[in-house]
This record gives C-alpha cells, structure tokens and sequence, in this order.
C-alpha cells in the first residue's frame, strides 16, 4: 500500500464496505477526469467518499459543509484521532464506526493501517 517514496491514494474501496453505498453518489472517481473535481461540485442527499487518504482535510472540509445543507455523508477514512481532521468532525458531531480488522483495498493484501467509516447525519434545522 504504501512505497517507500510516497502513499499511493488511487484504492478502490473495500468489496464489503462498497456493497453498502453502491447506489450512493462518490465524488472521488470524479478527481480522475480532467473536467470534473468533486470538491467543486454540489454532492448528492447520499454521498459515499472515499478520499485521497493523504489529503484528507479538503475532504472532511467539504463534507461538513455538503452535511449543513443538510446531505447525509459517509466517509471511509484512516483511522487517526490525533488530526486536526478527525478534531473537525468530532466537532461537527460525527459518528465514528472503527472496521475491525485491516481493509484489502482492491481485495489485494491488507491495508497497514486500521480504518473508520465516519459518519455525518442530516442536520434537522430546528
């Protein structure tokens, strides 16, 4: 998963966990065509992101505000609470599920790292 240069971002996600959000909109794959970047466009009521896990904080950034116009948002994040990302979500009242076990990304060998599935409930404005 990870060379000794740099982390490679471009991993499928996990068969298990995409069963799950297969009919959910995923803004991710959209980064790899030149005229689309998922960051700069509307998400869906139901978004699934699986973002560049060495880049994170732009998408948690952009998660939190799609989740305050009142979008229901899943992310399958690495799982680090020391960041000022996971800080910023827990702020933001997620909900944090911890996979037991490692991923296999592309159902090849596990990840070497543990990850979380973050949750961000529709906001009821009231």
């Amino acid at each position: 998963m990870r060379s000794r240069d740099k982390m490679n971002d471009n991993y499928a996600t996990d068969n298990r966990i995409m069963e799950l959000f297969d009919t959910w909109f995923d803004p991710c794959p959209l980064m790899d065509t030149p005229l689309v970047n998922g960051l700069l466009i509307d998400w869906k009521d139901r978004t699934y992101v699986n973002p560049p896990y060495s880049k994170p904080e732009v998408w948690v950034d952009k998660a939190i505000a799609e989740n305050k116009r009142g979008k229901l948002i899943v992310m399958l994040l690495r799982m680090d609470t020391s960041t000022k990302w996971f800080k910023k979500l827990q702020e933001h009242g997620a909900v944090f599920l911890w996979i037991n076990g490692r991923l296999r990304f592309n159902n090849l060998k596990p990840a070497n790292f543990p990850s979380m599935l973050v949750i961000l409930n529709r906001k009821v404005e009231g």
